[in-house]
């Protein structure tokens, strides 16, 4: 296997991903927020891109499981293949958990969290979000994999207030599994801003500059006879000074001791607050709100974590220049944290819509970041193979490509059945007129056969949605009687900028593919439009 590519997004099931691209030990931080097994109808799961049946063949944002043929081989895989440990644990798993969602959930995580142990270098680390659903079972996971002995910490992040649950505690945290590979471990200490009561009791003291400062004891903890020496007229203390005489001389010259009135008494060291790095953190954290609906970084993924939590975890278990990589990216959280603190990064999912926000992400964030999408269709042949693996994704990537936001915001249902669409695949939407009022552009996506009569239906849903602009992206070529149709249409005229549009509008992919664009005024984006970054400007912790 060869070096692994930076800063790269792979389409695709991570497990597939991880064993074809990504190289032994040569990963340096791993964070993934895998689905719970909440039974919650939003996550993003994986999918075997090779047209089996999987158990990801399901929408992408539904977090229940089934044992089924690809359980049961996965379980198999681990029994067989996996060490001797992993094997033996697994096996006593399903005796007693028996073969229900749950196993097979931990099947399904078991055997990639073997494949990120892999890459994962021997001064690396890896951190896994869950919640309580499945807590228990994957520390159990984690353990066997990593050994009880690589558990660093178990994280508790306080991610909302409480809520009315008048029935049981209000469920009002995560957990974050800390692992490493070793016990040489990558880290470097976090700290908290002091607390307004710290400093108040602490630095009471202020030079005539306005520095405050606090003061510290001088004296050796342990008895230390090369120490004990007379200072000034203050006499040793019983177990010598803390520093030596050269030391004292420079720390006298820096005017950094201070002198009590009475030669009885022993000076001490001022410790100024803004040469503190603040508190060091602990375990439990209450600092980072979640993305509520009026924060500036929230750009409408259900599952979305706080740039501050990230960073937070990059900037302790990494270093410029490492390798982060995340297997479940969802909308790039991790991947954005990894390029604002100078970390290259691979990040990995099993849906075009993921893909596809992280993409305008990063080039919205950070205009000058560079990096490579892998999976993604590159020419019709591979956008027609797409369509007939999967239609839904192929609609989600047909989507991206005119930066639309998808019509159908739950998804295909469980069963791979698209709820009604009403005919509206995306949605772009923009403002043009003077009182602010949003206008919309639909598209409609087909991979198969087109003809005039598909312009017509699309010209009524405009009709029908009082549309400005109607959309229509086909995998096939246009047809003449169809463009007729399309002209016949008439122009959308905009107020604000003074033109003419065409109302019903063509696109082939092939024509997307090599550059072409919807002819509309400028639109909002896919999702909210993410915040330029900059990398030299600290995060600050969201708010409720």
């Amino acid at each position: 296997m060869t070096e692994n590519k930076k800063n790269i997004l792979y389409y695709g099931d991570n497990l597939q991903i991880l064993r074809e691209y990504v190289a032994d030990q040569s990963i340096d931080l791993i964070y993934l927020d895998p689905p719970f097994n909440s039974k919650r109808t939003y996550n993003v799961l994986f999918k075997d891109e090779s047209g089996k049946d999987s158990e990801a063949q399901i929408t992408a944002f539904d977090d229940t499981w089934h044992w089924d043929a690809v359980a049961e081989a996965t379980y198999y895989e681990l029994i067989t293949e996996a060490p001797d440990t992993v094997s033996r644990m697994i096996g006593a798993l399903r005796d007693f958990i028996g073969t229900n969602q749950m196993m097979a959930y931990l099947v399904m995580m078991a055997v990639r969290l073997v494949e990120l142990y892999r890459v994962l270098k021997p001064t690396g680390s890896l951190y896994l979000h869950c919640d309580p659903t499945a807590s228990h079972y994957l520390k159990i996971v984690l353990d066997t994999i990593f050994g009880g002995e690589n558990f660093v910490n178990e994280i508790v992040w306080k991610r909302t207030n409480v809520h009315n649950d008048s029935k049981s505690w209000s469920k009002v945290s995560d957990v974050i599994f800390f692992y490493a590979k070793s016990k040489e471990f990558t880290w470097n200490p976090v700290y908290a801003p002091h607390s307004e009561s710290h400093l108040a009791s602490k630095y009471r003291n202020r030079e005539k500059d306005g520095r405050l400062y606090t003061l510290s004891d001088m004296t050796s903890p342990n008895p230390r006879p090369n120490m004990m020496y007379d200072w000034k007229g203050h006499t040793s203390p019983p177990n010598g000074w803390r520093y030596s005489k050269e030391t004292m001389a420079r720390l006298d010259e820096e005017g950094r001791i201070w002198y009590p009135d009475n030669k009885s008494k022993r000076p001490r060291l001022k410790r100024y607050l803004d040469e503190m790095p603040g508190t060091l953190l602990g375990n439990v954290w209450t600092d980072i709100n979640p993305i509520n609906s009026q924060a500036a970084e929230r750009l409408g993924y259900p599952t979305q974590k706080p740039l501050a939590l990230l960073e937070r975890i990059v900037q302790a278990s990494s270093n410029e220049g490492d390798i982060v990589l995340d297997p479940f990216c969802g909308c790039g959280t991790t991947v954005a944290a990894a390029e604002k603190l100078n970390r290259c990064w691979i990040g990995i999912d099993i849906t075009h819509l993921s893909i596809a926000l992280q993409k305008y992400r990063l080039q919205e964030s950070f205009p000058e970041a560079e990096f490579e999408v892998i999976g993604e269709p590159k020419s019709t042949d591979a956008a027609r193979f797409l369509a007939e693996q999967d239609r839904f994704q192929f609609e989600w990537w047909a989507l991206s490509l005119v930066k639309a936001r998808p019509g159908q915001t739950t998804g295909p249902s469980k069963t791979g059945k698209k709820g009604a669409d009403k005919g509206i695949d995306g949605v772009i939407n923009f403002i043009d007129s003077a009182k602010g009022q949003p206008k919309r552009a639909l598209v409609q996506v087909k991979s198969g056969k087109v003809n005039s009569a598909t312009i017509r239906d699309l010209r009524g849903v405009i009709a029908r949605e009082q549309a400005a602009i109607g959309v229509l992206i086909t995998l096939e070529s246009s047809t003449q009687p169809m463009r007729t149709e399309a002209v016949s249409a008439g122009y959308y005229e905009s107020e604000a900028w003074g033109k003419k549009y065409p109302k019903i509008q063509i696109l082939t992919i092939e024509e997307l593919l090599d550059g072409a664009v919807i002819e509309m005024p400028p639109a909002w984006g896919t999702f909210k439009q993410a915040e330029k970054i900059d990398k030299e400007t600290p995060t600050q912790t969201p708010l409720f």
